[in-house]
């Protein structure tokens, strides 16, 4: 059909249409300018970061309504469903246990042992689920990405809630073995809030690194496991760093105890565990015979008695300053590639 509401020739709708789309527009105003009035930019274009951060805000429901769908769905195909969230660390304490406590004596030093390596495992799988989860995050959802408009980092973010979530779950179980190894309820059990807290938004800021990481070397998410299972035994998951040798150097007791998934670990066994923490240095006034005695003989009491490399202060300073740094650079790392990712 013409303009006029009758047939062309073969190709005149074709040239027809080239002849409107070469029209000025109605209004004379150039298409920069319409452009600028009605808010329009290049959909290539990267948002600000102020701007780009109250988008994620605005679609905090659709984060927490995909977490939930995922977290309910993950397991619907095996037969014990949700319980595999608990099984799968507890089947691990068990390995961990009968490998470093029983045939490597791994638990000199540690009165409550089998508390103190639930503990570890649990809060350890926290973090590594959380950034293996995010180096796959953009590849695993790129239907998704083509198909909708959405700020990606709604990804990194819902998939570490979802390990949140499950973490939760097994912190049930987790409870009921510290409390059935003897160790009391006490208020220092309420610590256990902002330091998951901070473990969670350290988790964040990972996922999003890993997720850009990911997105551009597919590689990259069949190395993390390996390097993450080489991270697990230098983080005091299955010994205590405090019952090193004495003849290890002060600075590498340091760098074991100040890593991040570390720091998190003793916070956490300092919540729950009272033994942990009538156990650990600097609990008692120093004594240098009973000190000794402790790196001779390993009881676990008179590791109090001894001078602590590394107190619980330095320890929340040190977890409140990796979830800060490591959130903020996830962040901008992530957003400076926003645009990239849904191509290909």
């Amino acid at each position: 059909m013409g303009n006029r509401g009758r047939l062309i020739a073969p190709g005149g709708l074709r040239d027809e249409l080239a002849g409107v789309a070469d029209d000025p527009p109605v209004t004379g105003e150039p298409l920069a300018e319409l452009a600028a009035q009605y808010g329009l930019r290049p959909s290539s274009a990267r948002p600000g970061l102020v701007s780009y951060l109250t988008k994620v805000w605005q679609r905090r429901h659709f984060i927490f309504a995909y977490a939930t769908a995922r977290n309910v769905s993950m397991y619907t195909e095996a037969r014990l469903g949700q319980l595999w969230q608990v099984l799968t660390p507890l089947l691990n304490s068990a390995v961990y246990y009968l490998v470093f406590g029983v045939l490597f004596k791994a638990n000199r030093g540690i009165s409550n042992y089998t508390a103190f390596l639930v503990t570890g495992v649990f809060i350890f799988a926290f973090t590594e689920r959380s950034i293996v989860t995010g180096s796959t995050v953009m590849r695993a959802n790129m239907t998704l990405i083509r198909a909708l408009h959405f700020p990606r980092a709604c990804l990194p973010f819902a998939y570490v809630l979802v390990e949140f979530q499950q973490l939760l779950l097994s912190m049930l179980v987790l409870f009921a073995i510290v409390l059935g190894t003897g160790e009391p309820l006490t208020w220092y059990w309420l610590l256990l809030v902002p330091t998951l807290v901070l473990q969670a938004t350290f988790n964040v800021g990972a996922a999003l690194i890993m997720a850009r990481v990911g997105a551009g070397a597919q590689d990259i998410s069949q190395l993390v496991p390996f390097l993450l299972r080489v991270w697990r035994y230098f983080c005091g998951v299955m010994y205590s760093i405090a019952s090193l040798p004495a003849e290890l150097p002060e600075w590498a007791k340091n760098v074991l105890s100040f890593n991040p998934a570390a720091v998190y670990i003793s916070l956490t066994r300092y919540a729950i565990m009272a033994t942990y923490r009538a156990d650990a240095p600097g609990a008692q006034p120093y004594n240098a015979a009973r000190c000794a005695l402790f790196n001779a003989k390993k009881i676990p009491s008179l590791q109090a008695y001894c001078h602590p490399e590394i107190t619980v202060s330095e320890l929340w300073l040190a977890g409140i300053g990796w979830a800060i740094v490591t959130l903020v650079a996830g962040v901008l790392y992530f957003w400076q590639a926003e645009t990239r990712y849904g191509r290909g």
